[in-house]
């Protein structure tokens, strides 16, 4: 495997964490009704590349599942990733 594929999955297994992690601290300073995390970083963090972690932050923690525009475009983003990751893959 060459050494730019090896940092690019460390980078995304690196940011997926920091997201579901993120998900985690944002749905418990709302359970204790402290300062949160800005919605633009919650959709930040998926488009850098977190987007898995942030769907499963999504379900463990029962967060920002009653807004539509994280319960469809986070999704999105994943699928967009996702047919990129596909894209560049077929042109090697």
């Amino acid at each position: 495997m060459p050494p730019v594929t090896q940092y690019l999955l460390w980078y995304l297994a690196a940011v997926n964490v920091v997201t579901f992690t993120v998900y985690g601290i944002d749905k418990s300073k709302a359970r204790r009704g402290a300062w949160r995390i800005p919605e633009k970083t919650l959709f930040l963090l998926p488009l850098l590349g977190g987007s898995v972690g942030a769907l499963l932050g999504m379900k463990a923690f029962r967060h920002k599942t009653k807004h539509w525009y994280f319960v469809w475009g986070i999704p999105i983003i994943l699928l967009a990733q996702t047919a990129l990751a596909v894209w560049l893959w077929l042109r090697q």
